[in-house]
């Protein structure tokens, strides 16, 4: 795809991947819009980058999904890329029942659903154009997952088959369906913005400069850096291996 003059839109882009991503397609001469749930955050992201125009909503919730759709397309008119980045993690232990599950933030909304209407509500858009994209995030964890995140690693590996399918349903249209499937990387990740512990691994920026050579190429699946190894080992004989090495805690 081309990766200048577009006008995209990037979920949870104030931070980590989705900043960087930002930032990169601003400096290639596209029009970027972020959304985010916290003010603060996007008010930080708009003074590092004040090219971005920003949104504040909460994607877990079905009315702002709808009312986030409503706005873009009633104010840019040239919409044609979607980055579906917008993600938690949390540590669930399902040994204390639903404690875990129900005292924080719902990824299944976050991760998955969230994807799956932004994309639904995007598609018809899309097609009226002459080219036009839709980029889900998924994980390396899509594809061998962490036992201490269950519903994470369910989430990506829902996206992953969303994104695959999807790309089959659209391959003769003029929308390109791209997976972005990074590693660990250094983000605020599963500590909800409140001075958690931030994620230890990779630099954002790595992972947005090989999303932008693969995006040039149309090459549909973007893995970087272990997410590569991990994504081989998921298809090999090595899975049950790979399984447990992941897991040895």
């Amino acid at each position: 795809m081309k990766t200048e003059g577009n006008t995209i839109l990037v979920t949870g882009g104030a931070t980590g991947i989705g900043f960087s991503l930002s930032e990169h397609f601003v400096k290639a001469g596209n029009e970027v819009i972020i959304c985010g749930r916290r003010r603060e955050r996007l008010d930080e992201a708009k003074n590092k980058l004040p090219r971005i125009h920003t949104r504040q909503c909460d994607l877990s919730k079905d009315k702002e999904r709808k009312a986030l759709h409503e706005w873009v397309v009633s104010n840019f008119k040239d919409i044609n890329v979607l980055v579906n980045n917008a993600g938690i993690q949390r540590m669930i232990d399902f040994r204390k029942g639903t404690q875990d599950l129900f005292e924080g933030e719902d990824e299944i909304e976050t991760n998955l659903k969230a994807c799956v209407h932004m994309s639904a509500y995007f598609i018809p858009d899309f097609l009226k154009k002459q080219e036009s994209a839709i980029i889900n995030v998924s994980s390396g964890l899509a594809f061998i997952p962490m036992a201490f995140a269950p519903v994470y690693c369910a989430t990506k590996a829902a996206v992953h088959s969303f994104t695959v399918t999807l790309r089959h349903q659209l391959r003769s249209t003029p929308i390109k369906v791209f997976e972005i499937i990074p590693p660990a990387v250094e983000s605020e990740l599963g500590t909800h913005g409140k001075g958690g512990k931030r994620h230890q691994g990779i630099p954002p920026s790595e992972v947005s400069e090989a999303v932008m050579k693969a995006l040039e190429k149309d090459e549909f699946e973007i893995a970087v850096g272990r997410a590569q190894g991990l994504r081989a080992a998921a298809v090999s004989s090595n899975f049950d291996q790979s399984f447990q090495n992941m897991n040895r805690w």
